[in-house]
């Protein structure tokens, strides 16, 4: 029998890369997408506004989660759910706070509600969680050794502008951060992410749908919004260094991420959903490999052969984090996942795609004068 995926936001970034692969692999794909003009708007579309990358094969339904019965019209011959639809953006959440728990935390509200209350044929399910509901990463303490798990940075250390977080006036150190980790979102995007994952694990073990929430580090890659201020930081980088603007780096460059390709993320997704295991459990998706924010902007200009140094604003934005970086063991023991992209080819392969897309248009500036009109930026 022919497995029928339905994967909510399908026409994004990251689920027009897994809606390819899940066809490559003999699957039926259904996918359900409001179209969001933040995301989609700058894009080559087709006449019904669905973008031109997304695979025919695809069977397409426009429309949210949130509108009656929509979704439980898409769950027809259903048998796997992927749940990626959201809205996406630390910074922009603190301030259209409504907007991201009603598109985050009730749309998955409807999507259990209906699987509680309506017939169906869905035997597994896989929710995009996300790294920020970590808020800082793991550290530990350099004299001791100790692992901690330490609270944000006050108001007045970022004022002071002392980045780094410390204890007992020790600098602590950044190390991999694992799935047992304390939870401390810091943000409402990473509040939503946090009540969602939660939702669908919880609701799935009561109905006996194996699920699986997958917390997901910097994925980027070719599709990604450009002008989208409120996506990943290398499309915002690149957008920017693309008209000659240097890249606007918060704090002072050194905060550490990880970034993973959107290739190595989706594939993450299909081997969970092809899993027999029965399982009710959160696993990191990453690259396993830190990389600081200064130095991956430096990488990208000398990709782009742009002799542009980056713009450190020594700000703060509310809802971000020092450090944090996925430990990936946990996935590669139970899945068999581990990342086959190095960061240099991923990035490479994203200036390729750039390069043959039209400029984008930046509009960094205009989102950090939203924040700071919002007071959200120290």
């Amino acid at each position: 029998m022919i497995k029928h995926v339905l994967v909510t936001g399908g026409a994004g970034f990251i689920g027009s890369h897994l809606v390819d692969v899940l066809l490559a692999r003999g699957y039926e794909v259904t996918v359900l997408d409001s179209l969001l003009a933040q995301v989609h708007a700058d894009g080559e579309r087709d006449a019904d506004g669905w973008p031109v990358y997304l695979d025919l094969r695809a069977k397409r339904i426009k429309g949210d989660v949130l509108d009656e019965g929509v979704f439980e019209a898409a769950l027809l011959g259903v048998t796997h759910l992927v749940h990626l639809a959201a809205s996406v953006g630390v910074g922009q959440s603190m301030t259209n706070i409504v907007d991201y728990t009603r598109n985050n935390v009730m749309t998955a509200a409807v999507i259990l509600e209906t699987l509680s209350q309506r017939p169906h044929t869905v035997e597994r399910m896989v929710v995009a969680s996300s790294m920020s509901i970590y808020g800082e990463g793991a550290y530990r303490v350099p004299s001791t050794g100790k692992v901690v798990a330490p609270p944000p940075r006050s108001h007045d250390q970022l004022a002071a502008r002392h980045w780094e977080l410390s204890m007992d006036g020790e600098d602590l150190t950044p190390i991999a951060t694992t799935e047992e980790k304390s939870l401390r979102p810091a943000s409402i995007y990473a509040i939503n992410k946090r009540d969602h994952e939660e939702m669908f694990l919880a609701v799935g073990q009561t109905l006996q749908i194996p699920t699986v929430a997958l917390r997901l580090f910097n994925a980027y890659g070719s599709r990604q919004a450009l002008s989208n201020p409120y996506t990943g930081v290398a499309a915002i980088f690149i957008s920017r260094l693309l008209n000659d603007q240097p890249p606007l780096v918060f704090e002072d460059g050194r905060q550490k991420r990880d970034f993973v390709h959107v290739g190595d993320v989706a594939d993450a997704f299909v081997t969970v959903l092809a899993s027999d295991l029965a399982v009710w459990d959160v696993f990191n998706v990453g690259s396993g490999s830190p990389i600081a924010i200064a130095e991956m902007a430096s990488v990208l200009a000398r990709m782009l052969d742009k002799s542009i140094a980056a713009d450190y604003l020594a700000k703060y934005r509310a809802g971000d984090v020092r450090h944090c970086f996925a430990d990936i063991s946990k996935i590669e023991r139970t899945f068999g996942v581990r990342p086959q992209r190095s960061f240099d080819d991923g990035m490479q392969e994203l200036i390729s795609w750039v390069s043959e897309a039209k400029v984008p248009l930046d509009r960094s500036r205009a989102s950090i004068a939203e924040l700071e009109k919002q007071r959200l930026l120290v």
